[in-house]
Formats: structure tokens, sequence, C-alpha cells
């Protein structure tokens, strides 16, 4: 599968917010003839020391042509990873990300807002030139 253009700008940004990546891409059988990869998975302890905050991210880049294409994409692999890891891993919790210009313009549109609250989808919005994250979206 082939990553996304801002593949290792987001892995990096993760790892500078105090993430371990544990998989890239992290690989879910699904069926005996199907699997899934999701971009990326990671851990990070979180401020409960006996606990630990398992995710995994699927990355988009929004910068081809059309942005509703890209989301109707990005929102049916994050809906069908959702249902993957509920099944497979259920301690962890799926995140889109998506660039923060992104996020400021076109995920804002109310249908595009109806739509994340609709599916509960949980964002993390990034930088790619500044290899941040930016927020967490949940």
């Amino acid at each position: 599968m082939a990553k996304d253009i801002f593949h290792q700008q987001v892995k990096n940004a993760l790892i500078k917010d105090g993430w371990k990546i544990t998989h890239d891409p992290l690989t879910i059988r699904i069926s005996e003839v199907i699997k899934v990869q999701i971009d990326l998975a990671a851990d990070n302890a979180i401020a409960a020391e006996r606990d630990k905050e398992k995710i995994a991210v699927e990355i988009k880049s929004f910068i081809a042509g059309s942005d509703i294409n890209e989301f109707h994409t990005a929102l049916g692999q994050y809906l069908n990873y959702r249902q993957a890891l509920e099944e497979n891993e259920p301690d962890r919790i799926v995140y889109l990300a998506v660039p923060q210009e992104t996020y400021l313009d076109f995920f804002q549109l109310p249908f595009v807002q109806r739509a994340l609250q609709r599916h509960q989808v949980k964002l993390v919005t990034y930088e790619p030139k500044q290899e941040e994250i930016r927020q967490w979206i949940k």
C-alpha cells in the first residue's frame, strides 16, 4: 500500500509529541483473504502510570484536486479501520490525521462537521512543514 505524501512528517510529529511508533504500517487481518493496513500505530503512557493509551493513525494529505473525494475515501477507510480494530484490537483507538490547514478550512464546512459528528470521527491535526501535532480532537 502506498504511503501518504506526509507519512514521514506525521510519524516525526507523533514521536515529537511523545508517542512510540509500534507499527508502520499496522496490518489487521479481517478474514482469510482480506487484510487492512493502517498507516501508523503508536503507544503512549498517559498520566495514570498504570494505563497505556494505544492509537492507530490513518494519514491523509488532502492535496489532490477534490477535497470532497478525498474526504469520502478517508471517511470510508476510517470507519472500516475502526470496525477492524474493535474486532481485533479493541484497546486501540483510530484517528484520522489531516493537515491543520485542511481542518481549519474544509473540515469546518457544516456538511463535513455533521458527518464527523454522526460517525464520531476522532481527528489529529498536523503541520507538515514543522512536523508538529496541532490538535487531538475526540
